[in-house]
């Protein structure tokens, strides 16, 4: 099921090229890391030595570095014993200075270092969906996950900071997306049409996309 309704979430927004890979400043990014706190630092510098050897290898190598380098090096860890709030969305380098986040931060730190890998934004989609704990037939469970288009009618790859291993949809019948967005677009998870701009429709998504640009990543 997750494999159609993510085709179908892609809509038109491939086949209409929107987006193109964004440039970032590394150096700005490892300036700004400082003031999130040393290991804020630390973790950023190693994000840019990550995103400059993975570009030595294909798209999918990217992605399996980049997947790898999240996983294994944030913690996660609930928004209320974060932020002490119910719903952050935090830019990377703010859960670099914490070392740790939700399955949303995970999601959007993969999302711009792979943009800065030299992914185009438009294969990319942030996938809110509904995962079911156990599989299927688990206990349902608000979550997100990073979707990755290798072409317009192709089927995607999920990344998630659930299961280690990138995986194609099909075999993700634990999660039922419910919408999926990127800077540029926002989408239907079930139907797939056009939903509106991301920025207007999400505000927590506008707050991150205005703090990762301020932070060089974007």
């Amino acid at each position: 099921m997750l494999v159609l309704l993510l085709v179908a979430a892609l809509g038109c927004g491939l086949l209409l090229g929107a987006g193109s890979a964004r440039a970032w400043d590394a150096d700005r990014f490892l300036r700004q890391s400082q003031r999130f706190g040393p290991r804020a630092t630390e973790i950023a510098q190693a994000l840019v030595e990550t995103i400059q050897l993975s570009m030595r290898g294909d798209e999918e190598q990217r992605l399996a570095v980049i997947n790898q380098f999240f996983n294994r090096r944030i913690l996660f860890r609930e928004d209320t014993e974060v932020w002490g709030q119910i719903d952050y969305w935090a830019s990377p380098l703010e859960m670099f200075g914490k070392g740790a986040g939700d399955c949303e931060d995970y999601a959007i730190g993969k999302y711009f270092a792979l943009t800065a890998a030299g992914i185009a934004p438009a294969r990319l989609r942030l996938v809110y969906v509904k995962a079911m704990l156990g599989g299927v037939g688990g206990v349902q469970q608000a979550h997100m996950v990073l979707a990755y288009y290798p072409g317009p009618t192709a089927e995607p790859l999920i990344l998630d900071n659930l299961i280690g291993e990138i995986r194609p949809a099909s075999r993700r019948p634990d999660l039922v997306p419910v919408f999926s967005f990127n800077a540029d677009g926002l989408w239907q998870g079930t139907q797939g049409p056009d939903a509106g701009d991301p920025t207007q429709r999400l505000s927590r998504w506008r707050e991150v996309l205005a703090k990762v640009r301020e932070q060089g990543l974007y």
